[in-house]
């Protein structure tokens, strides 16, 4: 049409504000870290690290010290209420700055409808804080780095447009479900909310690792191999579910021949069976034949694996495979976390196990949560960097030393946080923390003497670094 805008659209998240953070990003930054040795633990022997600053000013300068060479970022930044945020970037816009922007005032200041709409007022002050962060932080990342984000339901949708943006779409790793709360929360209209979000992107070039088996598997390893004295369980060697007939897999068919007298046992695809042996097809539950889950090839060169077994109930005879529990065996998680530690409420009961009031830092993240991501993206002995630029109460800190003892591991840990005020009156200022900061760092501290105590009657496997560097932004 004949003076229609004729300019590419591009697909992409957009918001008052935007051009602003971006130019944020590469603002140069005029402060610095000032050391204090005497609020520190250790402090010439450690390379753990706690700051007390802005972490978008802290951000700039870890580029000139930790560029490509961050393992593992976790945060969980501030959950979009709705309320002012604290993070006070030259750029927040005001109300009236975000009618303006948006077309919902005139030159003058009047509003050019009666119902303004200002909700996307706190979804873009939220997107402006995290933007410049989110990006600074994708350059401190390892090319095998990875972040993992802490997020619910009202910013999730958001937070994911701006990681395509920033990290790559084709860097997305996962968006788990993070199920903290398996009774859901009572305050809720229509539906109790049981969960929040973990939303992972890679740098590039991730491997993850797995988990080890929880109790309720290894039970079901509740066999011995008599000739290696190794725990295993049998499995069914004939395929279930999908394809499972003959007629689907057709090479996937074939015999086994037992003999009870002698023990000899053996693949064949020769339909006659010999004077004394019992001939064992895969049969489905309906009777016919089905199909089994490895080829000819592959079952005889595993017959040490393979046990041919009478079901009692079906009275029919079948093969099992014994499936060893492995020493370094490994659990790979789904994309719903269901585990008990990671439950919100044994976040403050670890609180309170290290001598706070439950009252002192309001949800803090559970500890459990922080080890499973550390057991999933680092290596014990690997000099592995963990950083976490809204470290809150610390719970970061405290996963990376409690799992060092446990493992023998050198994790280290960067984890910042903002000088933020203790409400007046709360039980936190009465405690005599005046800023979050000093939660945080009394954590970590009461954390590393707990260690200290422990390892004098139970050294662990290998020297570990109990203790951190503080530093404050000037």
């Amino acid at each position: 049409m004949e003076g229609a805008d004729r300019s590419p659209e591009r697909y992409g998240l957009s918001w008052p504000g935007k051009c602003d953070a971006v130019r944020n990003i590469d603002e140069e930054c005029t402060a610095a870290l000032q050391p204090f040795p005497a609020e520190s633990v250790a402090f010439s022997e450690t390379a753990n690290m706690l700051i007390e600053g802005d972490n978008l000013a802290v951000l700039r300068l870890l580029q000139q010290t930790h560029l490509g060479r961050v393992k593992l970022i976790y945060i969980d930044p501030p959950y979009n209420g709705g309320k002012d945020l604290v993070y006070r970037d030259d750029f927040r816009e005001g109300l009236q700055g975000y009618l303006r922007a948006t077309g919902q005032l005139d030159e003058q200041g009047m509003k050019l409808n009666t119902a303004a709409e200002t909700d996307g007022r706190y979804h873009a002050k939220w997107l402006t804080m995290i933007y410049p962060r989110l990006a600074l932080a994708r350059r401190l990342l390892r090319d095998d780095g990875v972040i993992f984000i802490s997020i619910d339901d009202r910013e999730v949708h958001h937070l994911r447009l701006i990681m395509n943006e920033l990290y790559g779409e084709e860097n997305f790793v996962a968006c788990i479900a993070n199920v903290n709360n398996p009774k859901g929360r009572s305050d809720d209209k229509h539906i109790a909310t049981a969960h929040e979000y973990l939303l992972v992107y890679q740098r590039g070039n991730l491997q993850l690792h797995g988990w080890a088996p929880e109790e309720k598997v290894t039970r079901r390893y509740r066999l011995t191999d008599p000739a290696t004295g190794r725990q295993y369980r049998e499995l069914d060697l004939r395929k279930t579910g999908s394809n499972d007939r003959r007629a689907d897999r057709p090479k996937l068919f074939y015999y086994f021949l037992y003999s009870e007298p002698s023990g000899d046992f053996y693949p064949t695809r020769e339909e006659s069976v010999p004077p004394g042996y019992i001939q064992i097809r895969p049969l489905r539950e309906d009777g016919t034949d089905g199909n089994w889950r490895w080829e000819l090839s592959t079952a005889a060169d595993r017959m040490t694996r393979l046990v041919p077994r009478l079901m009692p109930r079906r009275k029919v005879w079948s093969v099992f495979e014994k499936d060893f529990l492995e020493e370094d065996e490994i659990v790979r998680p789904t994309s719903a976390w269901l585990q008990t530690d990671i439950n919100s409420e044994r976040g403050s009961e670890q609180m309170v196990d290290l001598g706070f009031a439950k009252e002192t830092f309001p949800y803090p993240k559970p500890l459990g949560l922080l080890r499973r991501i550390l057991q999933l993206a680092t290596r014990p002995r690997a000099g592995d960097i963990v950083l976490d630029f809204f470290a809150g109460s610390c719970t970061t800190a405290h996963a990376v030393l409690a799992l060092n003892y446990e493992d023998g591991g050198d994790r280290r840990f960067i984890c910042v946080q903002l000088p933020e005020p203790t409400p007046a009156g709360s039980a936190a200022r009465t405690a005599g923390f005046s800023t979050i900061m000093e939660i945080g760092k009394a954590r970590t501290e009461r954390v590393i003497a707990k260690l200290a105590s422990d390892s004098a009657h139970n050294p662990p496997g290998a020297a570990i670094d109990l203790g951190f560097q503080f530093f404050r932004l000037r």
